[in-house]
């Protein structure tokens, strides 16, 4: 990222802090630079913000986001946080043009990028994400030494709900997890069922409940 769009990126993310909090909780867990695959719940067009202000700076720079080219594409303004702030992997999540919506991110991971991916592909309502799809299974079994690190985004449901444009200023926390891989031979549904799971065993018992 070039020195001119990190302060308006640091910014953002200060903005992220002040009105959501994004304050990170690490469970079995520390900040490193070892490339990794975070996973998360998705509940909110802030929630890609969310991780990165709960990182710490000097990893921002290493991570890409995976996100949908119809939304992040579809203005100037959008465009420009996508590509110059936030260094997003775009992927076209509506089979608009040729090839897999995934070959984007495999080019990132191929470079040593880390990235972030919301393994349900879409906004869900509750507190609990719904059943993850394919791409999450696909990604560890061709990318084998990249960590996979599950994370649970608390109260965004409720911060920034889907279809709302201002956010309700509530405290946020991150949670962010144990490394976790595929096992041996466990197949897609095995797989995704466990990423899953690691990430609801993070949620408080309240959500969890």
């Amino acid at each position: 990222m070039k020195l001119m769009h990190m302060w308006p990126r640091d910014l953002l993310l200060a903005f992220v802090r002040l009105v959501a909090g994004a304050y990170p909780v690490w469970h079995c867990a520390t900040p490193s630079a070892t490339q990794k695959l975070y996973f998360s719940n998705h509940t909110s067009h802030i929630d890609t913000l969310a991780i990165l202000a709960a990182l710490p700076r000097n990893l921002c720079n290493a991570v890409r986001p995976v996100a949908a080219r119809d939304y992040w594409d579809s203005g100037p303004l959008k465009r420009h946080i996508a590509q110059k702030l936030l260094n997003v992997v775009l992927i076209d999540r509506r089979r608009e043009t040729e090839g897999d919506p995934l070959d984007p991110v495999r080019a990132a991971l191929a470079q040593g990028q880390s990235i972030i991916l919301f393994p349900e592909g879409t906004r869900g309502a509750d507190a609990l994400p719904q059943a993850f799809k394919s791409g999450l299974f696909n990604l560890a079994s061709e990318f084998p030494q990249v960590e996979l690190a599950p994370v649970y985004l608390e109260n965004l449901q409720r911060i920034m709900p889907k279809g709302a444009i201002v956010p309700v200023p509530l405290i946020c926390k991150l949670h962010f997890g144990a490394s976790e891989a595929r096992r041996d031979g466990e197949d897609k549904a095995s797989f995704l069922a466990r990423m899953r799971d690691a990430v609801i065993a993070l949620a408080p018992q309240s959500n969890a409940d």
